[in-house]
């Protein structure tokens, strides 16, 4: 039986890169103000304005009615600990003391299944109550957070890439593997995972002082035998860190120079912050494909510098935004877009609303590889859709009031939204999560059930 319906009102997407200037660049955007998507098992069959989609529509389709919200692409964050969901909001540590004080014991809590499943479910929840519909996460070390956080995405029809944290050094215990040992658990977890329905595996070295040279070698042999595997993992976040790696590797000129020894920058890598490059770092970074996932909300809790966003794009460098989290201070889109605007306030680089709405949904899929699939309103696209509110709190609906253009109500959002600004999140053609302003929470999103 076809899963089948018609979402209907104002439709934004990307189309391309809209540029850094205050009216996007040509061609670069959709918008549709009486706009309509027929869904269809779990894809988009059509786009189009309502008016003229409307005579081709099968008799009895439902449709909901939309039309005083705005309907985009679902977020894409490329960049997350779901594991460090409980330790947001500790106090007072940049970042090899956080490391030490709060995320190691926290992950350690991990080789427990009924933790993992408890935290990966939580974590969930709250992605999608944000608009999040999909993350590259890292879990820990403990094969069972991999398996419970890609059972719980799957049950939810998500599309979601994930990997168990490689670390066989300067950490307890409880979090190190071997070599061997972590091999083959990734081995295990890829051949049960890796392109199991929506799911994507990313090899995961937590970052170079937590890895041997033996470590490091054998996930880039890994690498280089499954080129559609992702690789995440962390660059130039302190400077405290890139001293610690200097002294760990001295034989490598700068921190990146460790990574290409062992082949694990290509396009489908992700570093996590890349607050401190040298322009040369900049240039071989762009040169392999790579992308910077850039944090602003951890970058400013942790006090470890302003990211310098427009040197990457001058060297080509490809650029995602994400949550970090649990250093990061929200999972929502719109704390990282108001973060990432104010940190480029600080450095004469403000962030247009065009930007960095591009960059939570299309650039986000592009760094990802994914745009096949996700990230745009388009003809045979995986239905993955955030429904926004710009009447959401009374303040944001007295400034949406006052705005004159799109940008200027799309810029209202990014600064003034939040979780309460996202009114629905559909996943795959389904809805994943309503808000229900009447309620004291919202329900979790499993217990909502399909739309008739």
């Amino acid at each position: 039986m076809t899963d089948a319906r018609l979402l209907r009102g104002p439709l934004l997407s990307f189309l391309n890169d809209p540029g850094e200037n205050d009216t996007p660049e040509s061609g670069s955007v959709l918008h549709l103000e009486d706009g309509a998507l027929w869904l269809e098992d779990g894809r988009i069959r059509a786009i189009g304005d309502y008016a003229e989609l409307a005579p081709h529509l099968p008799a009895g389709l439902e449709i909901v009615d939309y039309r005083d919200k705005l309907i985009m692409p679902g977020f894409i964050d490329t960049h997350v600990h779901y594991v460090q969901l409980d330790i947001m909001a500790s106090y007072g540590r940049q970042l090899l003391d956080w490391l030490n004080e709060y995320t190691f014991p926290e992950e350690c809590r991990f080789a427990e299944r009924a933790h993992a499943e408890n935290v990966a479910e939580a974590f969930l929840d709250e992605t999608l109550r944000t608009g999040t519909t999909t993350a590259q996460v890292f879990c820990t070390s403990h094969p069972v957070s991999v398996d419970t956080f890609f059972t719980a995405a799957r049950r939810r029809g998500l599309r979601m890439l994930a990997g168990k944290v490689l670390m066989d050094r300067h950490a307890p215990d409880g979090l190190v593997d071997t070599v061997r040992g972590g091999l083959a658990d990734s081995e295990r977890l890829i051949a049960d995972w890796h392109g199991t329905d929506r799911l994507g595996y990313t090899l995961t070295p937590r970052f170079a002082p937590t890895s041997s040279r033996e470590q490091l070698d054998a996930t880039g042999a890994v690498l280089r035998n499954a080129p559609d595997l992702y690789l995440q993992t962390h660059l130039s976040e302190n400077r405290g860190e890139i001293d610690w790696v200097a002294e760990l590797f001295p034989e490598s000129r700068d921190y990146l120079d460790v990574y290409e020894r062992y082949g694990l920058v290509g396009p489908r890598s992700t570093f996590a912050h890349g607050i401190h490059l040298s322009p040369d770092e900049r240039k071989r970074l762009a040169q392999a494909g790579a992308n910077i996932a850039f944090c602003p909300t951890s970058n400013l809790y942790l006090g470890s510098g302003l990211f310098d966003r427009l040197a990457c794009r001058e060297a080509g460098l490809n650029v995602s935004l994400a949550s970090d989290v649990g250093a990061g201070t929200d999972l929502s889109g719109f704390a990282t877009l108001k973060a990432a605007y104010q940190v480029g306030q600080l450095l004469d680089q403000p962030l247009t609303a065009w930007q960095g709405f591009y960059r939570l949904t299309l650039g986000n899929a592009r760094a990802l590889h994914l745009d096949a699939h996700i990230g745009s309103l388009r003809e045979g696209g995986e239905a993955d859709l955030v429904v926004l509110d710009p009447q959401a709190t009374p303040l944001l609906a007295r400034r949406t009031a006052r705005t004159q253009c799109l940008a200027e109500r799309l810029f209202a959002l990014m600064i003034l939204g939040d979780d309460r600004a996202v009114y629905a999140t559909w996943a795959h053609g389904r809805l994943v999560h309503q808000r229900d302003a009447s309620a004291p929470h919202d329900a979790p999103p499993d217990r909502i059930g399909q739309p008739a």
